[in-house]
């Protein structure tokens, strides 16, 4: 696999392709990511002409520092062909990345990095400059994520998107990204936990990042911190916000704090004073520590570089 591109994905916000004003407004936002939607969010009837929406918005808005990007329509639908072919070929020196969505295995990756490697070669870009992300939200997916991590070297994330996968599964949960059933009553845990962990796994192994998906209830904030939370402590790095309002929320969640940072450093620092000492392990704040757990705080260190705050 070759470098990829390092890009905070602390927040990645939603936005429906259809509306020129919601496109200006999330532009002007604080997400690490905003990815216009041409899938779930526009009706068919809509999406052809919610292409042109995309390119002029990549094409005349300042996004800041936010990574612009845009999801097609899977690979198996009549779409999709056109919306890698009119938006790269109308905007693509300002595309960051595309999503895929509903991937069942790594020809639906291979296939559209064959058509952007042809596009990249044909407008004169750089070659495997765009970025790809890809929803693993069916359950061929699932199952074959260890593959589909290391199908490109374009893939940067994978997104566990839990809607559509709950229905793959025949799962009976009220919304979209809660732990509650059709009746109400609260799953006894986190009922997304095996695949949060295999999918974060699998992308860990193959060095890219792992997203979690939407949570339906903007109108539950704590809620959605929660699920934020959890999911940042298996070691993903961000999270889908479908409402502005969840943004400053995963932006927070998804960075270590000031405490964090400083009792990391002053860890990794413990550990080096005993092994300068020829000294196995250290005592800090009264627990004993060694270079397995200098690795865990290395985690907190380099994160906080990665958001800008080292």
């Amino acid at each position: 696999m070759t470098d990829r591109p390092e890009r905070l994905r602390r927040s990645e916000l939603s936005t429906p392709a259809t509306s020129t004003k919601m496109i200006a407004k999330a532009a002007a936002s604080e997400a690490d990511l905003v990815f216009l939607d041409l899938e779930d969010a526009v009706a068919p009837a809509a999406k052809p002409g919610s292409r042109r929406n995309i390119s002029e918005a990549l094409n005349d808005l300042d996004w800041g520092r936010s990574v612009r990007s845009y999801r097609i329509n899977g690979v198996e639908t009549q779409w999709c062909h056109d919306d890698l072919m009119e938006v790269v070929g109308e905007a693509g020196a300002n595309v960051d990345v595309i999503i895929i969505p509903k991937v069942k295995g790594a020809r639906d990756v291979w296939f559209v990095d064959d058509m952007l490697t042809q596009l990249e070669k044909k407008l004169g870009l750089e070659v495997g400059r765009i970025g790809i992300e890809v929803l693993i939200e069916e359950v061929q997916a699932l199952q074959s994520v260890d593959e589909i991590a290391r199908s490109s070297d374009r893939l940067e994330a994978m997104i566990l998107g839990v809607g559509d996968l709950s229905a793959s599964q025949g799962m009976r949960l009220s919304h979209i990204g809660g732990s509650e059933g059709a009746s109400g009553e609260p799953y006894p845990g986190d009922v997304w936990h095996y695949a949060r962990t295999r999918m974060v796994v699998a992308a860990r192994s193959a060095g890219v990042d792992a997203i979690d998906g939407p949570y339906a209830n903007f109108g539950n904030p704590g809620g959605y911190e929660r699920i934020a939370q959890t999911f940042s402590m298996l070691g993903g790095v961000g999270k889908w916000c479908i409402h502005p309002s969840q943004i400053e929320i995963a932006n927070r969640v998804f960075a270590p704090t000031r405490e964090e940072i400083e009792e990391a450093l002053a860890a990794i620092r413990a550990v080096e004073e005993a092994e300068a000492e020829g000294l196995g392990a250290a005592s800090f704040h009264g627990v004993m520590i060694d270079a397995a757990t200098a690795r865990l705080f290395q985690v907190t260190v380099e994160r906080a570089r990665q958001c800008g705050l080292l």
